[in-house]
């Protein structure tokens, strides 16, 4: 597993079984600015719908992501732009 994305989603899949996940890299849209890196990796949007968010207030579900990827922020991983959902909150189009 050499790619961020990858292991991104081995981690996420570990600590939240997903009903549905997604991983953008979105750092070419960040090129020049701070925290981007001229080989990407660093830049992502996450979709994850997992029924582990259950009663998990949206700061609550972003720390929780935070603390599962804090390896990859300390090697390099800038930003992430997060849609944390439940299956019910998925399937209102919340």
């Amino acid at each position: 597993m050499t790619l961020r994305a990858e292991r991104m989603r081995f981690l996420l899949t570990e600590a939240f079984p997903p009903a549905e996940i997604g991983i953008e890299d979105d750092s070419h849209r960040h090129a020049g600015h701070a925290g981007a890196a001229p080989g990407g990796q660093t830049h992502y949007s996450v979709r994850l719908v997992s029924p582990a968010f259950e009663g998990l207030s949206r700061v609550a579900r972003s720390r929780a992501v935070h603390q599962v990827l804090e390896a990859e922020f300390g090697g390099g991983l800038h930003a992430l732009s997060l849609r944390l959902l439940t299956p019910r909150e998925a399937g209102s189009g919340s």
